[in-house]
Order: structure tokens, then C-alpha cells, then sequence
């Protein structure tokens, strides 16, 4: 299954968290504008690349326009999932003389998709470098919304690195795998450079006992928890 399940079962209670999860980034962004926001797991497997393309699709459905890129180019996925062509991606358009339209795919009306392309031997240097950080900044001015789907912060540094550039982070934990001490340890990753964590999506909940995802939210004070 490629996992878009706002686009096969828009009813459904997952569906229903995604429009939450939605909502909340909207109010997030009350006093600060949240436009790019980062989405990353404390390891492997956890799903952030389906928060990632579900928030994609939940936000382009509200009218707004959407940039999903695969910033993961160690182990793409979301070209996969949307089942495109992953020839011409983000490291072509770094690497080579390309114009952001030779790389962009729209998916639908106000949802365009950038795939990781090539597995470069250096990722973390080609997303920290300016080039990067410029084609961010271009595309702010193009798009509503830009997700940045990246690999766990626990892992590689990609991530953190990509934190800096992003308006805020999303960290995705899924329930019963993911251990504490994991989820402790990306969360001070993140923290140690500065992220604006917007808050925690609690994946792979049983729905059969729990209504939903979960979002757990972390405020500037005191730490405050909302959970649905």
C-alpha cells in the first residue's frame, strides 16, 4: 500500500487526524509564519514519509499550494508512494544547471512534488549547502506550504541540518516500537540547534482502542500536551 489514505479513505478516522493535524500547524502559525516544515522520526520505519505525504494532501485539499520535497536521499520513498519518476529529482536540480520546473511534478491541482533523484555520495553537505538554501527560499515565494519529508534525526545529521532552514519540525513517534529514550534523544537533537518543534505525531496508534493519530505539543514555557 503506498499509504495515502486521505486520498483512498478521506473518512476515515486517520483521515480525520490528518485534517487536525492540519488545523493545528494553522493556529501554530498565529504568532509565527509556518511555511516550511520539516518532518522527521527519531529512527527508522516509524512513518514519517506517510505524515509527510498525507499533511501534503490534507493542506492541497484545503486550496493552499504545496511543495512536498523527498529531502531522505539516502532512502527515498515518497516517489514510491505517489508512484513517480524519481530520474530528475532534488540532487539534479543542486547538481546540475536545472530550472525548478525540469524537476517539479504536479501530483494534482495545488500539490507539486520534488522526488529525492539521484542518490548522491554526499547528502548531508548537498543539504546544508546555499544552493539548497536559496532553491528554499525560491520556492517560498512560489508555494503556500513546503513539507520537507528528511531521514531520522537519530541517524544522520541531514535533519538537524535541514531544521535551520525549516519554519518548524514535525517529529513523527510511532506507538508501541519506538523507544523512549529514542524519542527523548531526537527531540534534544532538534533542540540543540534551535528547531521550532511544533510537535509530536504519534503514529501506528491502535484505532480499535484510540481515536486517531496522536499530537503531543510542546510549548515555550511549560511543556503543555494535547492529545486527540
Amino acid at each position: 500500500m503506498s499509504g495515502l489514505v486521505v486520498e483512498k479513505n478521506p473518512r476515515s478516522p486517520v483521515s480525520e487526524a490528518y485534517r487536525t493535524l492540519r488545523t493545528n500547524i494553522q493556529f501554530a502559525s498565529f504568532d509565527r509564519d509556518i511555511q516550511i516544515i520539516l518532518v522527521t522520526s527519531s529512527g527508522p520505519g516509524e512513518g514519517k514519509s506517510t505524515t509527510s505525504a498525507n499533511l501534503a494532501l490534507t493542506i492541497a485539499q484545503a486550496g493552499k499550494s504545496v511543495l512536498l520535497i523527498d529531502c531522505d536521499l539516502r532512502r527515498p520513498n515518497l516517489h514510491r508512494k505517489f508512484r513517480l519518476s524519481n530520474a530528475v529529482g532534488l540532487s539534479n536540480l543542486l547538481v546540475e544547471d536545472l530550472e525548478p520546473v525540469q524537476a517539479l511534478q504536479m501530483y494534482m491541482d495545488k500539490l507539486y512534488i520534488l522526488t529525492s533523484g539521484t542518490i548522491p555520495p554526499n547528502p548531508a553537505e548537498m543539504l546544508a549547502s546555499r544552493k539548497m538554501k536559496s532553491f528554499l527560499e525560491m520556492m517560498r515565494r512560489e508555494f503556500d506550504y513546503i513539507i520537507l519529508d528528511t531521514p531520522p534525526v537519530n541517524a544522520v545529521t541531514d535533519a538537524q541540518l535541514l531544521s535551520t532552514m525549516a519554519d518548524g519540525v514535525l517529529l513523527v513517534i510511532s506507538s508501541g516500537e519506538a523507544e523512549r529514550e529514542a524519542a527523548d534523544r531526537a527531540k534534544d537533537l532538534l533542540n540543540r540547534v534551535n528547531a521550532n518543534i511544533l510537535g509530536v505525531v504519534l503514529n501506528k496508534v491502535d484505532i480499535s482502542s484510540r481515536r486517531g493519530y496522536g499530537y503531543y505539543y510542546y510549548g515555550d514555557a511549560n511543556e503543555r500536551r494535547r492529545k486527540r
